[in-house]
């Protein structure tokens, strides 16, 4: 996929970001200062990027920041969570504004969105997190972690198998998904299963915040379960050796 951002028609103009509802206090804490920072730029140059619709913008701390945030307590304290198709940082960068004490790795292939969330995190001064450029499955046996975690990138038979070759035995991942969660469960158990998964819960959060709360599917997989994933590799054959860009501290 090419870079070079398509020819548009004339944006349209984003409407002004509403003022934070009292929800994100509760959630964001003594770091709601930060938040409110993130949905500006997300409201900014995020819709300049061509990262959040214009549209979104009225609705952007509900659907968008505290959909992402509110699912924090999915991860334990400390722990490495790579996020794919990070995109808008979303839920990865509202997961690291949230929670200082985990470790994000962002994955995104395209190179403006990389340079987006690199810059992002320089300006809101984020030392837990780092973006990498590339496919999650160009990064299969270089980037590893217990949680991995998504937001509308696929479907989860797809999402499994781009995901579950970067958890860890016994990983999880954490997949944000909407009302549909437990039927899509259903649907996909049996390849879920043949790729490794050997436990799966629907867990909602932000029921008592938000008016359309989150509801994660979280998937536990067994490497020695799964079947076997090869390696990304290039036209000639060769490993693929991606790109990585640090954010202020690299873990």
């Amino acid at each position: 996929m090419s870079d070079t951002p398509p020819v548009r028609r004339e944006q349209e103009p984003s409407a002004a970001l509403p003022a934070a509802p009292a929800a994100a206090a509760r959630v964001f804490g003594d770091r709601m200062a930060l938040a409110e920072r993130f949905a500006a730029v997300l409201a900014d140059t995020g819709v300049s990027h061509g990262l959040i619709g214009p549209r979104e913008v009225p609705r952007l701390w509900d659907r968008h920041v505290l959909n992402c945030a509110v699912a924090h307590p999915a991860f334990p304290e400390g722990a490495s969570v790579i996020d794919v198709g990070s995109g808008a940082g979303l839920p990865g960068l509202a997961l690291a504004v949230v929670r200082p004490d985990l470790r994000l790795h962002l994955v995104e292939p395209m190179l403006r969105r990389t340079t987006w969330l690199s810059t992002t995190v320089e300006a809101l001064g984020l030392d837990n997190v780092t973006v990498h450029r590339g496919r999650a499955e160009e990064l299969t046996g270089r980037l590893s972690a217990p949680y991995a975690t998504a937001r509308a990138v696929a479907r989860i038979d797809k999402l499994a198998r781009w995901t579950f070759p970067l958890l860890e035995d016994g990983g999880v991942l954490v997949a944000l998904k909407g009302e549909q969660a437990a039927q899509e469960l259903e649907e996909e158990r049996r390849v879920l299963t043949r790729l490794g998964m050997v436990d799966a819960a629907i867990r909602t959060y932000g029921a008592d915040l938000l008016e359309v709360p989150t509801v994660t599917m979280e998937l536990t997989v067994s490497t020695a379960g799964r079947s076997t994933v090869r390696a990304a590799r290039t036209p000639g054959g060769r490993p693929w050796k991606g790109d990585t860009t640090t954010g202020r501290r690299a873990t």
